[in-house]
């Protein structure tokens, strides 16, 4: 008799990824994800003691993914300026479940919208702004805060409702909103 295959922690990480992006995160729990590895709970508690470890480490896995699926280069939006954010309305409408799992489930609880405009991953575009409209790093900050709220609030309602996803309408959105706060900037520099 051959030996059963040895499930890994990596193996019941990617398991509960795929039980989050199928079905979302309320079905994810240990007996979920031992039917999802055709196995019984032990091997699933051998390497998670407690589901929020478990969840933690999805959640990982998660962040991961969509990391990577902004990040990759998109030739279908115009402007370089805003294929991030057209990226990232993209995935709340492919990836419901999971764009909830990341962005409404309470992780960023008692956070600050300025803590994400300040923080050090956000440097280099911010950078890129300033190179690209003559901007302050400040103004930078204000006009990619601003589109921020922008593209959050396109993403969720996409994720939350069976809207039609319509790209001309939201690069149009974007372009107007990122080049009115650039002008409004510029403009406050004038006076």
């Amino acid at each position: 008799m051959p030996p059963k295959a040895r499930i890994t922690r990596e193996m019941v990480i990617e398991a509960g990824l795929n039980i989050v992006r199928k079905e979302g995160a309320e079905a994810l729990n240990v007996r979920r994800v031992a039917s999802e590895l055709d196995c019984s709970t032990q091997p699933v508690m051998y390497h998670y003691k407690t589901v929020g470890e478990l969840k933690a480490d999805v959640y990982a896995a998660a962040d991961g993914f969509h990391t990577n699926y902004l990040m990759n280069p998109d030739e279908s939006t115009a402007d370089p300026r805003l294929s991030i954010g057209m990226r990232y309305i993209r995935f709340a409408n492919e990836e419901k479940h999971l764009f909830r799992f990341l962005f409404q489930s309470g992780k960023f609880r008692n956070a600050d919208l300025r803590d994400l405009i300040y923080s050090d991953e956000l440097a280099p575009l911010i950078q890129a702004i300033c190179g690209q409209t003559g901007l302050s790093g400040e103004q930078a900050r204000e006009a990619f805060e601003t589109l921020f709220v922008c593209v959050h609030g396109a993403a969720s309602i996409l994720a939350n409702n069976e809207m039609e996803f319509d790209e001309a309408y939201y690069v149009r959105m974007l372009g107007n909103t990122f080049n009115g706060m650039v002008s409004v900037l510029k403009g406050e520099e004038k006076k």
